[in-house]
């Protein structure tokens, strides 16, 4: 069954207004992307290590970065979460919308 014009017009908001939602959590996740890369060459071993005869240890980059890593998700996490669930919603509201008016409109998978 196929939907109305107005029907149509309504569903390509709802589902442009999705799109904009993950659009902006993408861009958070590269903006903490960004900003890892950035610190990088901060995280690297000192060379004063390796005169001192001893190799640093490769254990101990991954334990910065991910500490790092987990500090910059923190700061951003509430807006993360929000963002989550207002996608969840809009899916959820999609969905519902398809249902109620009579299931995938043409050029949709089924």
């Amino acid at each position: 069954m196929t939907l109305s014009p107005e029907r149509r017009t309504e569903l390509f908001r709802m589902e442009e207004a999705r799109r904009q939602t993950q659009r902006q959590l993408d861009m958070i996740d590269r903006q903490i992307i960004r900003r890892m890369t950035a610190l990088i060459p901060q995280l690297r071993p000192r060379q004063s290590e390796y005169r001192r005869g001893r190799a640093p240890d490769p254990g101990a980059f991954l334990e910065r970065y991910r500490s790092h890593l987990a500090a910059l998700t923190a700061e951003r996490q509430p807006e993360i979460d929000a963002l989550s669930r207002k996608l969840a919603r809009q899916d959820l509201a999609i969905a519902g919308f398809l249902e109620r008016h009579g299931g995938c409109p043409e050029g949709r998978a089924a």
